[in-house]
């Protein structure tokens, strides 16, 4: 999933790129030992906020094909 070409938002709750480059920052860098990240923070806080906006389940997230 690294490396996602962000055209258009998913969904609603969605970060936008305006709102990404705010927290980006505030994002911890890759640890030197350990495996290397395979999903990207900004993912992983689209999937928190879906949660937290639609009520469902961690494991009801909805599955993209290609992903």
């Amino acid at each position: 999933m690294a490396g996602i070409a962000r055209k258009t938002k998913r969904y609603p709750s969605d970060m936008t790129d305006e709102e990404w480059e705010r927290i980006a920052p505030l994002m911890p860098e890759p640890g030197r030992m350990g495996r290397p990240r395979e999903i990207e923070f900004r993912e992983v806080i689209n999937a928190v906020r879906y949660l937290v906006r639609s009520g469902c389940g961690w494991r009801m997230l909805p599955i993209h094909p290609g992903h």
